[in-house]
């Protein structure tokens, strides 16, 4: 059965399972999704957008929907968690007894999304599929169509969060060829401030796929501060797209964090619809392995007097393989911009490679944007100055990677979060190095 056949098919089993959610306001959406995906198909590397990135693998696998699952012991999700509260999914579903969502500010939502369908349909339906439309991209059709369950995050009016709030996906792996669609929606209305991370992990060794899609909302002089974390387990395929949308005056800031997966495709699209706002990419991504990391943005400048930076660098060790394609587009009307882009890579083998595109399209004459990206290996002569002061090779080429990773990771304001990763980042460059525990 060829790729979009098993989908269609898998659709209506999914569909007789949903009982009276098939009559609710979401499910038009879905048939909207499935009839899309359907008549479009999966992308090729005859699409520009996957020119680099081969998902036959992936296309060649009937993933079955994950099913609901026993839940892990909270003590082998423990060093996901950051110790941060907020709900966890197991295999795309919620799992209520590892969720931690207690304390939350007056007026404040958070709910798995199948609760929110019935219980908040009418701002569900406001936003859901609004900004990521499934005709831009066939795996966000898939998420659409499938969509099950997620969070709902809604921050009311000047709603301040003091905590961070994590939204952990896990997947168990026990099971070979599942797939799973987590779906993220995020309302801040104006003058709401929020703390957000987003993380995916696995525990088992089967081969799964996760396509999840978010949606971000910020409201006028809003501010949101989203990270999102990616380490699924080495067999796994993730898809992942972020749209985000800025009123007038709104501060978003962005930092993603790809070490896990087989093969990993991020999509973010950040609009920037209102004037005076300020909008920041950071990411990091390590690589070893034969892994595959395939990062596309799109920074859109609608209105004048705003300002965009992007910051993503990339390390890539043994036959792993890499894409950055970044564009900033300036329309007519966004004099006034203030736009930077940066990708730098980094090679620790002659196997490894990066495909790096930054780009600028720009159709106002009044505006200040940059951008440029690097591909290289460490400096001969800082290895050979750190060598002259007694440190070994192995250990002056981890210093010298750490450094370079750490300019993402510096960033990052949660503590334990920012530790935690510190962590995860030295170890994988350790075993790069060959340098011992």
């Amino acid at each position: 059965m060829s790729g979009t056949d098993w989908y269609q098919s898998r659709f209506a089993d999914f569909e007789q399972n949903l009982n009276g959610e098939a009559q609710g306001p979401v499910h038009q959406l879905r048939r909207d999704a499935i009839a899309h995906f359907t008549a479009t198909g999966f992308p090729t590397s005859r699409d520009e957008e996957w020119r680099f990135t081969n998902i036959a693998p992936l296309t060649r696998i009937d993933f079955e929907l994950a099913a609901k699952t026993d839940e892990p012991a909270t003590a082998d999700i423990a060093p996901l968690r950051y110790g941060l509260p907020g709900p966890v999914f197991v295999d795309g579903h919620f799992a209520p007894s590892l969720s931690q969502l207690d304390a939350l500010p007056q007026g404040v939502v958070v709910k798995n999304l199948r609760t929110a369908f019935i219980e908040d349909a009418d701002l569900v339906c406001r936003y859901i599929g609004q900004d990521a439309m499934s005709e831009d991209q066939a795996f966000t059709a898939l998420n659409t169509a499938f969509v099950q369950d997620g969070v709902l995050i809604y921050l009311p009016q000047g709603t301040v969060l003091d905590t961070p709030l994590h939204t952990l996906f896990l997947s168990t792996g026990t099971k070979a060829n599942v797939v799973s669609h987590p779906r993220v929606l995020v309302v801040a209305e104006a003058h709401a401030e929020a703390t957000l991370v987003e993380s995916y992990g696995g525990l088992g060794v089967e081969a799964y796929l996760t396509n999840s899609v978010c949606e971000i909302n910020v409201g006028e002089n809003a501010s949101i501060d989203h990270y999102r974390v990616q380490r699924e387990a080495p067999t796994a395929f993730h898809i992942s797209a972020t749209h985000v949308r800025e009123a007038r005056s709104a501060r978003f800031r962005s930092t993603s964090i790809t070490l896990g997966g087989s093969l990993t495709r991020n999509h973010v699209h950040t609009a920037l619809m209102g004037e005076g706002i300020d909008s920041t990419l950071n990411g990091l991504y390590i690589e070893n392995g034969s892994q595959h990391v395939d990062n596309h943005t799109l920074i859109e400048h609608a209105q004048p007097n705003c300002q965009s930076h992007e910051f993503y660098k990339g390390v890539l060790d043994d036959e792993s393989s890499g894409v950055f394609r970044g564009k900033i587009h300036v329309h007519q009307a966004a004099q006034k911009t203030d736009a930077y882009q940066a990708n730098q890579n980094l090679l620790l083998s002659d196997s490894a490679k990066i495909d790096t595109k930054p780009q600028l399209e720009i159709y106002a004459d009044d505006v200040k944007c940059s951008h440029g990206a690097t591909i290289g290996q460490l400096d001969a002569d800082a290895i050979f100055y750190l060598r002259s002061r007694g440190i070994g090779h192995r250990e002056a080429v981890r210093v010298l990677t750490r450094a370079f990773a750490g300019e993402v990771l510096d960033r990052v304001r949660i503590d334990g979060l920012r530790d935690e990763l510190d962590r995860l980042v030295t170890e994988r460059l350790d075993r790069a190095a060959g340098v011992a525990p």
